[in-house]
């Protein structure tokens, strides 16, 4: 009988201490493990003036290991006199930058970075087209592996507008939508743009919605910037959005769409029909899933809740997770965007904290854990 109860008693605390885990570990799945990047510590020199900070660094896109945009939702105004406890960002200062608003400066929304961490070009000429936005502001920037010229496209979701920058910044080639007027005729008005991802034959697919009863479509353009059609649609069913986010694009004419509201990803496919996309599948079982990378055959998404990377195959099944600490110095609250250059290196954006950090491989990983640049049809 004492036998049978310390077994008993053994039973119990075991399943508690699983309780207590899987608890610990929130919706992440497995199999879990450690990190295979180290984080290269203060990476991101500041650069803003005396009294400010950096603001939620919302997009971040790694055109070259040495050429890095960023998107920034202004600046945050620190207290006076500064704490001696600030160290680079405000999220030191325990400020969370996309919430407390009151601190919000629109200022320095675009910049690049160089290899070391180092401003290379600010676009402080275009800040006005972020200011005196009661929201947000710029989401995400992007450039086409398939465009000779490389444009830069940059997303702003409170205005409801995207912008086509020439590639050094100096010309705005286009805008879609109008600021402030929400919409669905076509590109004319948009309802809080997301995201835009870019099909090898020169289509361009703009997601459109972040919120139930916004759009929730994914339009698509043809090579020519013009509209061409649309899919997807708001709702909880097969292939509709409560709030789509992302967008990656893969080879035999994969799309996954990410729905943070609704906790999933949307797949379709490509059709010998430019206009029309098919349905394929949805993965349901994330909380708020934030960006998302594609590779030849998986692909990489940022989810919360805890906060974690997360790796899939094709077929929605979990090849491998590991966790973002929270805590300071290295720690995030949410990684809103990510982008990996050709050299391996992987690029975050906190958009919460307020900064970008860098990661680098760990000596002698498994390379199957690491994340490659976007997929580029040959």
């Amino acid at each position: 009988m004492r036998l049978t109860r310390q077994i008993s008693l053994f039973l119990i605390t075991a399943l508690l201490a699983a309780v207590s885990y899987a608890q610990g570990q929130g919706n992440a799945r497995g199999p879990i493990g450690p990190s295979p990047y180290n984080v290269v510590r203060a990476w991101q020199n500041p650069f803003a003036k005396q009294g400010f900070a950096l603001g939620g660094n919302s997009g971040v896109f790694a055109e070259s290991p040495n050429r890095i945009f960023v998107l920034m939702r202004g600046e945050t105004l620190l207290p006076y006199p500064i704490p001696e406890e600030f160290e680079q960002h405000a999220g030191t200062l325990g400020i969370n930058v996309l919430f407390q608003t009151e601190l919000r400066t629109w200022q320095n929304c675009m910049y690049t970075l160089d290899a070391n961490g180092e401003v290379t070009d600010l676009w402080d000429q275009w800040d006005f087209l972020c200011a005196d936005s009661d929201g947000p502001g710029p989401h995400r920037v992007r450039i086409s592996p398939y465009d000779p010229e490389k444009k830069v496209w940059v997303i702003n979701e409170t205005f409801s507008q995207i912008y086509v920058f020439s590639n050094g910044g100096s010309r705005l080639l286009k805008t879609f939508g109008e600021k402030n007027v929400v919409g669905a005729d076509g590109v004319n008005h948009l309802s809080h743009p997301q995201d835009v991802a870019f099909l090898p034959d020169g289509r361009v697919l703009i997601a459109d919605g972040t919120s139930e009863g916004d759009n929730n479509r994914i339009i698509v353009l043809d090579e020519d910037l013009n509209y061409l059609s649309e899919f997807g649609g708001d709702g909880g069913g097969p292939g509709q959005f409560k709030g789509i986010h992302a967008l990656g694009v893969g080879p035999e004419g994969l799309i996954f769409a990410l729905d943070r509201t609704g906790g999933r990803i949307n797949l379709f496919r490509t059709t010998s029909d430019p206009a029309e996309m098919d349905f394929v599948d949805v993965w349901d079982g994330f909380t708020l899933p934030l960006d998302i990378i594609v590779n030849e055959d998986d692909i990489w998404i940022t989810d919360l809740r805890p906060l974690r990377f997360v790796n899939l195959d094709f077929e929605g099944n979990y090849k491998y997770t590991w966790l973002v600490p929270p805590e300071l110095p290295d720690g995030y609250i949410e990684v809103h965007s990510f982008t990996v250059d050709t050299d391996g290196n992987m690029y975050g954006g906190d958009n919460q904290n307020g900064r970008t950090q860098k990661f680098i491989p760990k000596a002698n990983v498994d390379p199957e854990l690491l994340i490659d640049p976007p997929w580029v049809a040959d």
